[in-house]
């Protein structure tokens, strides 16, 4: 679908780009001949992560924090000394951890907030004000998650993904002006690193998940990146302020509570 030069002479930045879906990100627009910037927390996981993506294009990476304003007001000074500009961000980072609604105490509730909503928000706005509103055009894909019918036994992430989407609506009506198209990702159960952080007793839950997701397969890393490449590019040029969701129909029709089901197993 896409020319091997789609991307020529764009620039993009991809957060949490050092692994999983944010790698693979990083890796399809450097093979459609974009100029990608990575960024995450973990400068040595992140350095180990750019000598591998330098090698299908020009790649630049810098640890940054995306819940310090004043580390992504950095970033966005290197990104104007090296490239003069940026035309496309892709807010992939992100973290949670399962937890029952009722033992997740105020600092595990806040954490997840202050990344997942906050961050996105703070690196959307400082790039949006150093880039895309100065140069009247830019691209943002937010990553968010399948949350349409709740995310149980992941309060935190299900409230501050929906309030993603959300700010997502507001910016694309708000933005226009400034010809910013800003849309959504919304994976279901996607086979990458993330799932190898879970116990085993989880891990075993999403096999048996598998059977129940309509086209009885989780998703892949490259899946979700299709969709973020379609959307940063010009066969989108008409499409702001939506979610696309790339879950194989969970949203649909999917029974949520596994994931809370083996979370209250525990619990007895």
């Amino acid at each position: 679908m896409f020319k091997s030069d789609t991307f020529k002479d764009k620039v993009i930045l991809v957060t949490g780009g050092r692994s999983g879906i944010g790698f693979q990100i990083a890796k399809d627009f450097l093979q459609l001949g974009g100029k990608v910037i990575i960024c995450s927390r973990k400068e040595d996981q992140l350095k180990t992560a750019a000598e591998e993506l330098s090698a299908y294009g020009e790649l630049s990476y810098k640890a940054c924090d995306i819940r310090n304003t004043d580390e992504i007001q950095s970033l966005a000074t290197m990104i104007k000394e090296k490239y003069k500009g940026l035309d496309i961000l892709i807010n992939n980072a992100g973290g949670q951890f399962p937890a029952l609604a009722e033992y997740i105490n105020d600092k595990g509730w806040n954490a997840v907030i202050n990344n997942n909503l906050n961050g996105t928000f703070a690196m959307t706005r400082e790039m949006a004000n150093a880039f895309f509103i100065p140069q009247k055009q830019g691209v943002i894909v937010n990553i968010i998650a399948e949350v349409l019918r709740g995310f149980p036994g992941m309060a935190h992430t299900g409230a501050a993904r929906a309030g993603v989407e959300n700010l997502t609506k507001t910016l694309a009506q708000e933005w226009s002006d400034f010809n910013i198209r800003i849309n959504c990702v919304a994976p279901g159960i996607i086979e990458s690193s993330g799932l190898d952080n879970y116990p085993k007793q989880i891990q075993d839950m999403f096999e048996e998940a598998q059977k129940a997701i309509p086209l009885k397969r989780f998703g892949k890393v490259e899946d979700v990146s299709n969709a973020v490449t379609f959307l940063s590019s010009p066969m989108s040029a008409y499409i702001t302020g939506v979610s696309l969701y790339v879950d194989g129909a969970q949203h649909l029709g999917f029974d949520k509570m596994g994931l809370a089901n083996v979370l209250k197993s525990f619990m007895n």
